[in-house]
C-alpha cells in the first residue's frame, strides 16, 4: 500500500496562476509594494482567499529584510477596556498583513518598561503601539527613544504620536444626557486617579458641571470593579443620595445598581445611573444600562493607519463615543426640586 502524502500548502507560484499574473506581481501584492493596479489587487487576493494561501513569513523576513511585526507594550489587559483595544489592534494588524508582539508590563517602572521595550527591539519589531494606561508608565515611554515608530493609546502628548477615544467630551455628553432630564445633582464614581482614562472622565464630568453652573456633587472612587462600585454604593449616606450617578466604567455601574437596590432606591425612578464602555453585558443589566460606547475595533484600525503611515498622525482627531440610552436613566423626580440634599428614609 502506497503511504499516505500530506497535502501540498499553495506557493506563491499557484496563487499568480489563478490570479492570472506573475509571480512577481503576486509578491508586490503580499509585500504591499506600490505600481500595482486595484484591479490586480483585488484579483491576487481573491486567489490568496481561494486558495487559503499564507506567505512563509521567515522567507519574507530574509527576501525583505523587513519582520512585518508589530510590538505593543500592554498593561491591564484583565480590564475590558484594554483588552478590547488589544484585539481590534490584532485584527487590524492582520488585515495589514502584520503579526503583534505582545510583552505585558507587571509594573511600570522604568527598568520594567525599558526591559520590556528593548525585548520587542531585539525580536526586531517594525513599531511600537503602548497599551499602558497609567500615567507612570506614559511618563517613562516619554522619556525613551527607540529608534522605530511609536505611539501611544490614549496617552496623549507623546512625541511619537497618540491615538485615542475622546474620553473627556464623551463624559461632558453623559452629564448633559442628564442635565435635559432635570437632573441637578449628579455624583461621579470615578476610576483609579492614576489612570489616564480616569482622569480624563473626570474633567469631563467636571467642565460640563460648570457649563451648565452646577456645583460638583459627591466624588467617589472605584478600582473598576463591580465590587468597588458596589461597596460605593453601600457607602453612600441616604440623606445626601443625588439624583444621577455618572459611574466611570459599566462593572463599577453593575455593583452601584446592585447596592442601590438592595437600599430600596429604585433606578431610574429615585436615582438615574449611567456608565461608559457598554460592555456586551450592559443591555442585560437590570435594568438595562445607559452608557457611553467605545468602538475598540476602530481604534485598533486607526492604531495601525497611523503607526504604517497610512494617515498622517492626529489627522482625523480623537474617535468619539457614543451615547447609549437604555432603562438606567430617566426624568428627575417630581419632588425633586433641585436644591439641597434631598431626605431619603433609612431603609429598615
Amino acid at each position: 500500500m502506497a503511504a499516505a502524502t500530506t497535502p501540498r500548502s499553495p506557493s506563491l507560484t499557484d496563487v499568480a496562476s489563478l490570479a492570472g499574473v506573475s509571480h512577481q506581481t503576486v509578491s508586490r501584492v503580499v509585500n504591499r509594494r506600490p505600481n500595482v493596479s486595484d484591479a490586480t489587487r483585488r484579483k491576487v487576493h481573491a486567489a490568496i482567499l481561494e486558495l487559503d494561501y499564507r506567505p512563509n513569513a521567515a522567507a519574507r523576513s530574509l527576501a525583505t529584510g523587513r519582520t512585518h511585526s508589530i510590538g505593543v507594550l500592554a498593561g491591564e489587559l484583565s480590564q475590558y477596556g484594554p483588552s478590547s483595544v488589544l484585539m481590534g489592534v490584532q485584527d487590524a494588524a492582520r488585515r495589514a498583513g502584520y503579526f503583534l508582539t505582545v510583552v505585558t508590563l507587571k509594573d511600570y517602572s522604568a527598568p520594567t518598561v525599558d526591559e520590556a521595550l528593548s525585548d520587542l527591539l531585539d525580536h526586531g519589531v517594525e513599531g511600537v503601539i503602548a497599551l499602558t494606561p497609567h500615567v507612570s508608565a506614559l511618563e517613562v515611554l516619554a522619556t525613551m527613544q527607540s529608534g522605530i515608530p511609536m505611539l501611544t493609546v490614549g496617552g496623549g502628548g507623546h512625541r511619537g504620536g497618540d491615538v485615542a477615544l475622546d474620553q473627556e467630551s464623551a463624559a461632558a455628553s453623559a452629564v448633559e444626557h442628564l442635565v435635559s432630564l432635570g437632573h441637578r445633582r449628579i455624583a461621579h464614581l470615578a476610576g483609579p486617579a492614576d489612570w489616564v482614562d480616569a482622569q480624563r472622565r473626570l474633567a469631563g464630568w467636571r467642565s460640563a458641571l460648570a457649563r451648565h453652573g452646577l456645583e460638583e456633587g459627591l466624588l467617589l472612587h472605584g478600582d473598576w470593579s463591580a465590587r468597588s462600585g458596589y461597596d460605593a454604593g453601600l457607602g453612600v449616606e441616604l440623606g445626601r443620595l443625588p439624583t444621577a450617578f455618572f459611574v466611570g466604567n459599566d462593572q463599577m455601574a453593575l455593583g452601584l445598581l446592585k447596592a442601590l437596590r438592595q437600599r430600596g432606591c429604585e433606578v431610574p425612578g429615585r436615582v438615574s445611573v449611567i456608565g461608559f464602555d457598554d460592555v456586551p453585558e450592559a443591555e442585560y443589566y437590570e435594568p438595562s444600562l445607559t452608557t457611553l460606547r467605545q468602538e475598540f475595533h476602530d481604534l485598533g484600525r486607526r492604531c495601525i493607519d497611523e503607526l504604517l503611515g497610512l494617515q498622517a498622525l492626529g489627522a482625523a482627531g480623537s474617535l468619539q463615543p457614543r451615547l447609549i440610552v437604555r432603562a438606567s436613566t430617566g426624568p428627575v423626580r417630581a419632588d425633586d426640586d433641585g436644591g439641597g440634599p434631598e431626605r431619603v428614609p433609612m431603609q429598615g
